[in-house]
């Protein structure tokens, strides 16, 4: 029998199949092999008793990623805010290399609409609305959602962002029967406190899967390497003209267009910024 790993718990996967939900384990061979099944893995399970069973194979992945845990996307649908937490632009943009490197398409929702200034939100749209599609809507207030659901219509989309931004707020608001539980923003250190224990696949009657998955505060670009990482910003890669040495990395090297284009605000400070970071931090692992 075959089905799709939905939800992931302390070494219990449950696999929805058109029998119904299994809760399964995984064969001690996975184990061996170093490989851990993943929410989204499309797997051949064995029965062994009432609506309990083995995953015994795993069906080769579209893609896969690490934090999250989670396999076969096809598109992360990340969720950001203005105010309230504040939006840190390194986080979205390690989330959008991420999707780059795998092929993967990225919408940018800004949430909270109902809390934030609009010089905010606009500043936002400026950088990324160029680039991707970025839907401006308020969860809390249940308003723009519909500009949101084409988007996941027939898709597996992994809703992603940091803890605080309402991405469980909006994952109850695409569907009337999703009831997850939201959280707070603590005062004192102006964060979200995380309510997405584990990752899981909720349906949409319209079509199409949605990842929940817990907040981040930040994770590696894993196999990205420096002449990669140019590849996973659209604006770099597509600029025109030619840098003056073929291997330039728009660090501190002379003619660079990048540079060049960031100087004549073609290219955001704040982008530019994100990808010296990740150079450095990928220089710097190399070195380790």
């Amino acid at each position: 029998m075959t089905g799709t790993i939905i939800k992931g718990i302390a070494g219990f996967y449950y696999v929805k199949t058109d029998h119904g939900l299994y809760e399964c384990r995984a064969r001690g061979i996975f184990k061996n092999e170093g490989i851990t099944p993943m929410v989204g893995d499309l797997v051949e399970i064995d029965v062994i008793g009432d609506m309990t069973g083995y995953i015994n194979n795993i069906y080769p992945r579209k893609n896969q990623f690490i934090r999250p845990p989670i396999s076969n996307v096809e598109q992360f649908v990340i969720a950001v805010s203005a105010q309230k937490p504040k939006l840190n632009f390194l986080i979205l943009d390690r989330f959008l290399v991420m999707a780059e490197m795998n092929q993967t398409d990225a919408v940018i929702v800004i949430n909270k609409q109902d809390v934030s200034k609009s010089e905010d939100i606009d500043r936002i749209m400026k950088i990324y609305d160029s680039m991707y599609p970025c839907i401006v809507l308020s969860a809390k207030e249940n308003k723009g959602i519909e500009k949101l659901m084409p988007y996941l219509r027939d898709r597996s989309s992994a809703l992603a962002g940091t803890s605080g931004v309402g991405k469980t707020t909006l994952l109850n608001r695409l569907q009337d029967d999703f009831n997850e539980e939201t959280g707070d923003i603590s005062k004192k250190t102006g964060r979200g406190k995380n309510t997405t224990r584990h990752v899981e696949i909720f349906e949409l009657e319209q079509g199409g899967k949605v990842f929940d998955t817990p907040g981040f505060t930040s994770f590696d670009i894993l196999e990205c390497d420096e002449s990669m990482l140019e590849k996973c910003y659209p604006e770099m890669y597509n600029i025109e003209g030619n840098c003056r040495y073929d291997d330039c990395r728009h660090v501190n090297e002379p003619e660079c267009m990048i540079r060049r284009a960031v100087e004549k605000e073609i290219i955001s400070e704040s982008r530019y910024k994100s990808y010296l970071t990740q150079i450095k931090e990928i220089r710097e692992r190399r070195i380790y």
